[in-house]
């Protein structure tokens, strides 16, 4: 498109200078002959009063001699015979024919005619005894061209360089329409090819620069649609752990056995796969921070953690572990999707059961502090050494492998984004129980979270019975956490 540009604008530039040039050129040509001639008139004009006052042939030859033309023999004057048979006058150098002679003083018009190394100016005069004369003025060939030449060149020049600029001026507008598309091109290229993070510099003309914003926008949407795949394909593949670790703590009281080893050995084998689709979908996901919640997305914090209390209290029970629930007896609204709260609440729950010995007490508490929600998991087991690395292992499941007790830290991603979509965060500590204690601070209006309101104490509403479907052996815990 460049050189197509180039070769229209050469040829459009190259028929308008050709147009104006040669017709200028002649006009110029026919003005240097004019201007000769003029002069070569006015010359001719000077004898005129001689020949009205004399004819003597003394006289006449100062006269002509006074001249310009004259002192450089190129002036003759002709002075017909005063009586039939009488003699001519000439003075000067004839160069012109009898015949043109003739002619002119018979026909008494001025003529011009082509002579050896020029031309001659031929102008008729009437003498004082009532004849023709003829003067005639020799005008060498190069004082009729005199510029020409030197016109021609300076109307060439300004051509060209009018053809130049012109291929200039398009060459620069032939890149600036070129470089954008063809920077689209390659950027829908790379993208055919996986490589996501490629975007177009939306400039350019007004059409490409939409273009290019279009593009842009497309490969966002693309970018979000596999993103959203592959957090779906990792939280539904981790939701599969609930179940599982059900069944690992059922095949672990089965006893010994041929039957029994398979049972566990197939249950670790099927945790295995999962961790590993796991693994894989956010390991591919791109480095980007989970959208918000859609408008109208929302649940009951208290009955959704009411559900999943029930669920695992029940396995609490066949551990011997004691359980705690506590500030879910009002309704608390979050904007958070039901499934996306049960997955997190799942998640902390189940890394209660694997990571601590059975018997180990556990307890959830919700507190409402007017802008936000806080959610606590707290357990009296060993706690975790270093919880600057269990949150840094979970923001991405970044290592891919399970760290010393075998955690891939994905539970705790799940929780972080769900709590990040609403502008709070996620905080590990000790817990008054001597074990872990995991704080999810959930915004209520989708912004941050009033952070300078963290650092008070939340008295937790001790003693309190769970709800009739959490079975607990006792509730004796109290206490308040440290926030």
């Amino acid at each position: 498109m460049r050189w197509a540009l180039v070769k229209v604008c050469l040829a459009v530039t190259a028929m308008v200078v050709i147009a104006f040039a040669v017709p200028l050129g002649l006009v110029v040509k026919e003005m240097a002959r004019d201007r000769a001639f003029s002069d070569a008139e006015r010359q001719a004009a000077t004898i005129g009063p001689t020949l009205t006052v004399t004819v003597d042939r003394e006289e006449l030859t100062r006269a002509v001699l006074s001249t310009e033309p004259g002192g450089r023999g190129r002036l003759a004057v002709h002075v017909p015979a005063a009586e039939p048979g009488g003699e001519r006058l000439e003075i000067g150098t004839r160069r012109a024919t009898r015949e043109d002679l003739e002619t002119v003083g018979t026909s008494g018009r001025a003529s011009i005619t082509e002579v050896p190394g020029g031309s001659a100016l031929l102008q008729p005069t009437a003498l004082g005894s009532g004849g023709i004369a003829v003067v005639e003025v020799f005008v060498p060939e190069d004082e009729v061209s005199h510029g020409v030449g030197t016109a021609w060149l300076v109307l060439a020049g300004v051509g060209l360089a009018l053809i130049v600029g012109s291929v200039a001026v398009a060459d620069r507008l032939g890149m600036r329409m070129v470089e954008p598309a063809q920077r689209l091109a390659g950027a829908a290229q790379d993208l055919g090819e996986g490589r996501l993070g490629t975007r177009v510099p939306e400039d350019g003309p007004t059409e490409l620069r939409s273009a290019a914003v279009a593009f842009n926008s497309m490969a966002d949407q693309v970018v979000q649609l596999l993103a959203n795949e592959r957090e779906l394909a990792a939280d539904l593949s981790h939701r599969l752990r609930t179940p599982l670790t059900v069944l690992r703590l059922n095949a672990a009281s089965l006893g010994e056995g041929p039957a029994a080893e398979q049972t566990r050995a197939a249950v670790e084998q099927l945790e295995h796969e999962v961790d590993t689709i796991i693994r894989t979908a956010r390991e591919q996901r791109p480095q980007t921070q989970g959208g918000q919640p859609g408008p109208g997305a929302g649940c009951d914090a208290s009955e959704v953690i009411r559900e999943r209390m029930g669920f695992w209290s029940a396995l609490a029970e066949d551990e011997g572990r004691t359980v705690r629930l506590a500030g879910v007896d009002r309704t608390v609204r979050i904007p958070v999707a039901r499934p996306e709260l049960a997955a997190a609440v799942d998640a902390l729950l189940g890394n209660v059961f694997r990571h601590t010995p059975e018997g180990t007490a556990f307890a959830v508490d919700v507190h409402h502090s007017g802008d936000a929600v806080l959610v606590l998991v707290s357990d009296a087991g060993p706690g975790i050494p270093d919880p600057e690395s269990a949150l840094a292992r979970g923001a991405s499941g970044r290592n891919g492998a399970r760290d010393a007790v075998g955690s891939t830290g994905l539970g705790l991603d799940i929780v972080r984004r769900v709590a990040e979509s609403t502008g709070g965060d996620l905080r590990i500590g000790r817990s008054v129980l001597g074990g872990t204690e995991v704080r999810i601070w959930i915004g209520l209006d989708g912004g941050p979270v009033d952070r300078a309101r963290r650092g008070h104490r939340v008295g937790r509403r001790g003693g309190r019975r769970g709800p009739r479907g959490v079975r607990g052996r006792n509730t004796e815990f109290r206490g308040a956490p440290d926030l």
